[in-house]
């Protein structure tokens, strides 16, 4: 988390730089049109990597202007503008809304149904609860299942030494974290760490330095730290609203070593995410600082797993995903 808050102390340092030289903008349709377009053209990380031409995305939409009545449409229009980006981390915020690009998931299977992982066969009606993780033992308790369903539930040391205690005599276990949605990477980078032998640089991440789209330091290299609980099999699963800080956790346990990711590519969301203002007060989020696999592979796009597997859609009471993850730790 340390290097990560360097980042952002280094985008906020180039910000407050470059703040004397920005134009102003004004209070206006016209002034917060210009606000919003400019902030995305001089900060947003995945123009040139998405081949956006986002020239070409101010002649298309500033003439809709002219027909914005009130707030709301004018919210509505920048809305629509920003989904362009295809970026589930850009959002519009305003007091009376919140805007938000979802097809990244939706146009893709679930892979995840939550009645199913309730029954009997799995989590059942008497897991047990440590911090934001619901564990069992199950296939016979011969496997540990943990189901984690936000990395914006926290965990402690304490919390993971008791779930590793609890599935000791297990040959392996299961880390399910189909939809969720992401959180705080301090619980990703932790958790990850508790399945490395060694400390290893997992990924690499960028911020800008100019107001081109490529402008770009150094890659700087992101390290998981051993920390090492458990060194048997671990098998984890994940499907397209695995996203952001999941995104990041599924990055690092791909280099695991008795890690293996099963289920759908991941959501992806691998920009780390910054605000900004418009003169209306309302703040944009958008992605700031381009993240890596260790190949300086973009994972914007989602982790591809090491074995692609679908559910099946008529079956509501076996869930295809985790009997897979099962039968290569029984194997």
């Amino acid at each position: 988390m340390r290097k990560y808050l360097i980042f952002i102390i280094l985008i906020v340092t180039f910000l407050s730089c470059i703040n004397d030289d920005e134009p102003k903008f004004t209070n206006t349709l016209e002034g917060n049109f210009d606000a919003l377009w400019y902030i995305i053209d001089t900060r947003y990380c995945y123009l040139d990597y998405k081949n956006i031409n986002w020239d070409s995305i101010k002649t298309v939409y500033k003439p809709s202007l002219a027909q914005v009545k009130n707030k709301y449409q004018l919210f509505d229009l920048f809305a629509q503008m920003l989904a362009e980006l295809k970026d589930g981390h850009v959002n519009l915020i305003s007091e009376f809304d919140f805007s938000r690009y979802w097809k990244w998931y939706t146009d893709y299977p679930d892979n995840f149904n939550s009645s199913i992982i309730y029954n009997e066969k799995y989590l059942g009606n008497n897991y047990r609860i440590a911090g934001g993780l619901r564990y069992a033992k199950i296939a016979d308790k011969q496997v540990g299942y943990i189901y984690y369903g936000s990395f914006s539930s926290g965990f402690s040391g304490a919390n993971i030494i008791s779930i590793f205690q609890q599935f000791a005599d297990c040959r392996g276990i299961i880390i399910d974290v189909r939809n969720n949605g992401g959180g705080t990477l301090t619980y990703a980078e932790t958790l990850a760490s508790y399945f490395f032998e060694t400390d290893q640089t997992t990924g690499y991440i960028c911020h800008k330095t100019g107001n081109g789209h490529s402008d770009f330091s150094e890659p700087l290299p992101i390290i998981t730290k051993a920390n090492t609980m458990w060194n048997r099999k671990v098998v984890v699963l994940t499907n397209r609203m695995s996203f952001s800080a999941t995104n990041d956790f599924v990055c690092r346990m791909q280099y695991a070593p008795h890690a293996i990711i099963v289920g759908d590519n991941t959501g992806g969301g691998g920009g780390l995410p910054f605000s900004s203002e418009l003169p209306i007060g309302w703040s944009v989020r958008f992605s700031s600082s381009p993240m890596f696999d260790r190949d300086m592979n973009q994972i914007e796009n989602g982790i591809v797993p090491n074995i692609k597997i679908d559910l099946d859609t008529t079956d509501n009471h076996n869930d295809a995903i985790i009997d897979k993850a099962v039968e290569l730790i029984l194997e």
